[in-house]
């Protein structure tokens, strides 16, 4: 295994909810797949875990070196956990063809938050 790229993402959990509160369901629509939505609203307060994905896809996006160009779309990462609370990462779209690309054949996350912030590092690896 060989590492690729690194990317890492911190942000504001106060950030998030103020976009939340603002665009509703269109902000969640945008930002994460039906899996995604149904994981982040298991929780009494969503707003660390919406967050912590938020970070997560950014931190991606440094993994990729992309940013926000080209036809790259913030659902063409979906980031679920594992039946132990382990999260990882499925492309698809304009984001799996960059990571082709760039010879990446799999990305591992790290997502941690509390409250007032969420942090996320992503590390992009070929076989």
């Amino acid at each position: 295994m060989k590492i690729v790229a690194q990317g890492i993402d911190l942000i504001e959990c106060a950030r998030i909810r103020e976009i939340w509160e603002r665009h509703a369901d269109r902000f969640l629509d945008r930002l994460l797949t039906p899996d995604e939505v149904r994981h982040v609203q298991r929780y009494k307060n969503a707003v660390p875990s919406l967050a912590g994905r938020f970070a997560a896809k950014e931190a991606i996006l440094k993994v990729l070196g992309t940013g926000w160009r080209g036809q790259i779309a913030w659902r063409d990462m979906e980031i679920l956990n594992n039946a132990n609370g382990q999260p990882h990462v499925t492309l698809s779209g304009e984001s799996q063809r960059v990571a082709a690309q760039l010879g990446i054949t799999r990305i591992l996350i790290s997502i941690t938050h509390t409250e007032h912030y969420a942090a996320a590092s992503a590390i992009g690896v070929s076989e």
